[in-house]
């Protein structure tokens, strides 16, 4: 009997983000694996009375909802229609992804079907809200959330996850070393192209002809630290007067950072392109010389590795990255990328003239980036261990199926 898994997740395709992206490189190593796999959305996808939508190839059933409907709303929503669709698609197992708004409805409905669930974290919900400002730390809000997240964790089957910081803090909330498993990000490298030369005409329409560029390609949360890359430009500007910092994307720090630059008089210096097309994003990428990943040191940075990192160093780009925990994970200073004392934009300044003063050795280290993606961090590695994974949460309920 061939495995058939039902992922039950936030929010998927057509919306682009890192965890749309996880999620679609996850269930093509797994097709390719020859398991089946059964997708179902909850009311974070938006809107929508559709029952299902096949995107790239891949059916989605969605959970229809209403604008504004609140979290409990929501959890009742997806348990309803998740009991509809694992009536209908008879799956082997429920994995749930983050957040624990998608574990709490899968165990409900598991422990109806007497199915295992594993439930995979990418990152804490408490953390997010702190993160995002929606709550502090300490509040009831959190130690509500927290609970709700412990609780989940020590139901499941097995647990998840995509990095080491986040399978420590797992392993404190009492569960055991053989129910934690690490699936860490990846890239498939095969979409990325390595050392290829800007668009003369995009270049030229975003005044950087002669330029140094430096640059961020993402979402603008105060969490990126972005501030500190326009502070460490100014800093530069006086030794670096052909400086120019290209800020591609867009968020809730957008006119936080609009106005930085004002007031450091540095509207010519600073490019904000808005946000582009997810098929445009890659010639923005080929016009920065030096990418910055400033992220501020604070729980949710200290714990969960990006994927943005990972991108680049498959397109072999020259990058700095502060020394937070979720970047230490993943960077090998002086080898693959530069790390840099999070929080200080004079440590940020530093390491960037440091890449500078090697230009030399530039093509070595991007072929050593491209070479560690290209061995340590591919999908097809990363979703193998979902094997042992399955078959534990199986086993523990007396079931085996074709791995």
């Amino acid at each position: 009997m061939i495995m058939r898994i039902l992922h039950v997740l936030d929010h998927s395709l057509p919306l682009h983000s890192g965890y749309t992206f996880r999620t679609l490189a996850i269930l093509r190593e797994q097709r390719a694996l020859g398991w089946e796999t059964v997708h179902l959305t909850t009311p974070k996808q938006g809107a929508a009375t559709m029952l299902q939508e096949d995107v790239d190839g891949l059916l989605f059933y969605r959970t229809p909802s209403s604008e504004g409907c609140g979290l409990f709303t929501q959890m009742r929503l997806t348990t309803l229609r998740l009991a509809e669709v694992v009536q209908e698609t008879q799956p082997d197992l429920i994995h749930a992804h983050s957040p624990v708004l998608n574990a709490l409805p899968s165990l409900r409905v598991a422990r109806q079907r007497r199915m295992p669930v594993v439930y995979e974290v990418r990152a804490f919900w408490e953390d997010a809200a702190v993160d995002h400002g929606t709550t502090t730390e300490g509040s009831i809000r959190y130690r509500v959330s927290r609970a709700m997240e412990t609780y989940a964790l020590r139901k499941a089957d097995q647990v998840t996850t995509i990095c080491e910081g986040l399978r420590a803090d797992i392993a404190k909330r009492g569960l055991s070393p053989d129910r934690i498993t690490v699936i860490p990000n990846a890239v498939d490298v095969g979409k990325f192209r390595f050392g290829t030369e800007p668009d003369p005409g995009l270049r030229r329409q975003l005044g950087l002809d002669g330029a140094f560029v430096l640059g961020f390609i993402g979402s603008f949360y105060a969490y990126e630290g972005i501030n500190l890359l326009v502070e460490a430009a100014r800093r530069m500007l006086v030794r670096l007067p052909n400086l120019r910092v290209l800020l591609v994307g867009g968020g809730p720090q957008e006119n936080n950072l609009k106005a930085q630059v004002a007031a450091a008089g540095m509207h010519d210096k600073v490019i904000f392109s808005g946000r582009v097309p997810h098929d445009q994003v890659q010639r923005y990428y080929d016009l920065i010389d030096v990418l910055a990943f400033p992220r501020l040191p604070m729980r949710l940075t200290e714990l969960v590795t990006p994927l943005k990192p990972l991108e680049v160093m498959a397109q072999g780009r020259m990058f700095v990255a502060s020394d937070v925990g979720g970047h230490r994970e993943l960077v090998r200073h002086g080898e693959t990328g530069f790390l840099f004392r999070a929080g200080d934009p004079a440590a940020l300044e530093a390491s960037v003239i440091e890449i500078l003063n090697q230009r030399d050795s530039w093509s070595k280290f991007k072929a050593q980036a491209r070479r560690f993606v290209e061995v340590e961090r591919t999908w097809a590695n990363s979703v193998s261990r979902y094997r042992e994974v399955y078959s534990r949460a199986l086993a523990r309920h007396g079931r085996r199926v074709d791995l």
